[in-house]
């Protein structure tokens, strides 16, 4: 078992690389929840994410030996950054294999750290795979993602800091994927005050310590699927599984609906880019997974790697779901001056418009008729609703899509 003495060691080790990140309150999130939240937020932390802290205190101890060898590293993104900075730190060679599906954002920026990347595989343990067939070719010192204890040393720094900036935190909210965070940020936290509650949050599309702590024994997943890279894991950590089920007392699920809502909610709200492995916390106070009231709550945003392509759908999405991007179907008659009118009467409804689409000559549109589409941005679902409303009013046949 790992001591609270390894993780205050790790900690004085990693501070000359890692950053101490902010423990930021959040008015919006105490106001909804009724509790007192505060985030913290490793997505701001050097390489993106909390990942740099095992990585380097794993590097920082191996004998000069190994260095000459190199670190080889499997990882969705998060861990492959952290590793080839913290090697890059160390002056050592590092390889890192990565699913084919990672973001591009985790794949380049991995190689700008120095690193040699091999794409395999659709997945984190696809990867692992791979890595450790190179391993037995190249005899390259591996570290592992989360089963390691100098890794998880490395990761319960964290807990070390929450408890420094919030000493009476009640309860600390982390992503779990393998496990190696929670794990270590546990420890520590509850071997410095016993009465904090350690609750994880796994994605519903890759629950393996949900379903490992449910039956009280390992399980493996035969697939995953979640837009949570960074925790999309089949296989969680026994060495992991072991400290989490001493320490965490709680393991919640979100579904990616809630993840993606999580991250649009901290991009508006908190001004904050969070990956959807670092959402998930959020994710589940916003959707009323944890049933407490009236505590001091720390949430770890774990991470800010997330590809701008996913960031763009994710408000296109949101703003559609919440009624702040509509489309309507209508159909005007085919003479000059139609278009027009019907364009005055949403302005005079207070909708901006943003797209136009105009048809006469689809089978299905009726001589004499043009369909028209518009694309609306609009304040809330009432008011779309109310658009629609109005111009029934003026005559017109409208769906709104």
């Amino acid at each position: 078992m790992i001591s609270l003495d390894e993780i205050k060691q790790a900690q004085e080790a990693i501070s000359k690389l890692a950053r101490c990140t902010p423990l930021e309150y959040s008015t919006s999130l105490t106001n909804l929840t009724g509790n007192e939240i505060y985030l913290k937020a490793e997505n701001l932390q050097k390489t993106g994410s909390f990942k740099i802290r095992g990585a380097y205190n794993k590097i920082r101890l191996l004998s000069p030996e190994e260095r000459k060898k190199g670190v080889l590293a499997a990882s969705a993104g998060n861990h492959a950054q952290g590793v080839a900075y913290a090697a890059s730190f160390a002056g050592i060679k590092s390889t890192i294999v990565m699913p084919e599906t990672a973001p591009l954002t985790k794949i380049s920026a991995t190689k700008s750290y120095g690193a040699e990347v091999v794409l395999h595989g659709e997945n984190y343990d696809d990867a692992y795979q791979k890595a450790d067939e190179i391993r037995a070719e190249t005899g390259q010192i591996f570290i592992h993602a989360f089963n390691d204890p100098a890794v998880i040393s490395g990761q319960g720094t964290l807990g070390l800091e929450i408890f420094a900036q919030l000493p009476d935190v009640d309860v600390v909210l982390a992503p779990i994927g393998g496990g190696g965070l929670i794990a270590g940020t546990a420890l520590a936290l509850k071997e410095l005050n016993p009465r904090i509650k350690l609750i994880g949050v796994q994605t519903a599309g890759a629950p393996a310590m949900y379903l490992s702590k449910q039956l009280d024994k390992l399980h493996y997943l035969k697939s995953v699927s979640t837009i949570a890279d960074g925790i999309a894991i089949k296989r969680p950590g026994d060495l992991t599984f072991e400290i989490i089920r001493r320490y965490v007392d709680d393991i919640l699920t979100v579904d990616d609906e809630e993840i993606s809502s999580a991250i649009l909610f901290l991009l508006e709200r908190a001004k904050l880019v969070v990956e959807g492995a670092g959402a998930v916390g959020v994710a589940a106070l916003i959707h009323g997974k944890l049933a407490v009231r009236g505590k001091k709550i720390a949430v770890v945003l774990s991470g800010g790697n997330i590809d701008v392509n996913i960031v763009s759908r994710i408000i296109e999405r949101g703003l559609v779901k919440t009624g702040r991007s509509v489309r309507l179907v209508t159909s005007i008659p085919d003479r000059p001056g139609e278009l027009r009118k019907l364009l005055q009467l949403v302005a005079e409804a207070k909708a901006n418009v943003i797209g136009v689409y105009h048809e006469r000559v689809e089978p299905q549109v009726p001589l004499g008729k043009a369909k028209v589409e518009l694309r609306l941005e609009t304040k809330n679902k009432q008011h779309a609703e109310g658009i629609v409303y109005f111009l029934a009013k003026e005559g017109y046949q409208v769906q709104l899509i």
